[in-house]
């Protein structure tokens, strides 16, 4: 089968691009990407883009694909309100619709979040914009979607976190485990998530933290 991932080079969707390089459940996988992953591996193609919200250059790598992982996004407080917004829908939306045009019966693996309102009237940019996202999403022809929303996800590798919350949280980790099944998840679990999830296509449309967590089990 043929594998494509918007968002390989970041926490969750490098993850996920491992699982299907690793795995035999993949024969082909395709990345999207702004800057090159300098990996190389038989299984994988590269696309560098400078712009993802013109992907009309990109129809031929989503042909033909089987399962498609978006995992792109954007760490709260560190863009202004305006790249949030086009980065969490603008960039979303222009992958659905390439979906929709080249693969609409490939599954869906799409990465959100916890607390997105697909009422879209949260005074919460996060939740407010990450419900317009999901609705698109799931208001298109796509058969295979499945939204997972995670809650504080705790980075496996070690990295620089993006601001002081996110510093805060990793310290409070333990602590959070503690809150119950929907409160955290680590990026290794995550990823392991979205990659079953686009294998099992299941008839759940919304994964909420627990969900993934039960998932994992299955």
């Amino acid at each position: 089968m043929k594998a494509l991932i918007a968002g390989a080079s970041g926490m969750v969707g490098n993850i996920v691009l491992k699982n299907c390089l690793k795995g035999d459940d993949f024969t082909e996988v395709v990345v999207l990407t702004r800057k090159s992953l300098k990996l190389k591996h038989p299984k994988l193609t590269e696309v560098n883009l400078e712009d993802f919200t013109n992907l009309e250059s990109t129809g031929s790598y989503f042909k033909d694909s089987h399962a498609c992982f978006f995992c792109i996004g954007v760490y709260t407080g560190t863009v202004s309100d305006e790249i949030f917004k086009k980065i969490t829908v603008d960039i979303s939306n222009v992958f659905v619709d390439q979906m929709i045009q080249h693969c609409p019966e490939a599954t869906l693996s799409y990465l959100s979040g916890a607390g997105a309102d697909r009422i879209e009237k949260s005074r919460i940019s996060f939740a407010r914009y990450k419900g317009m996202a999901e609705n698109y999403a799931l208001s298109s022809l796509i058969s295979g979607i499945q939204i997972f929303r995670p809650g504080y996800i705790y980075p496996i590798e070690k990295r620089e976190e993006p601001n002081l919350m996110y510093r805060i949280s990793r310290w409070l980790y333990p602590v959070l485990k503690l809150m119950g099944p929907n409160a955290s998840i680590t990026s290794e679990e995550l990823a392991l998530g979205l990659y079953k999830g686009a294998l099992l296509r299941g008839e759940r449309r919304t994964y909420e933290n627990k969900d993934i967590k039960d998932l994992l089990s299955t």
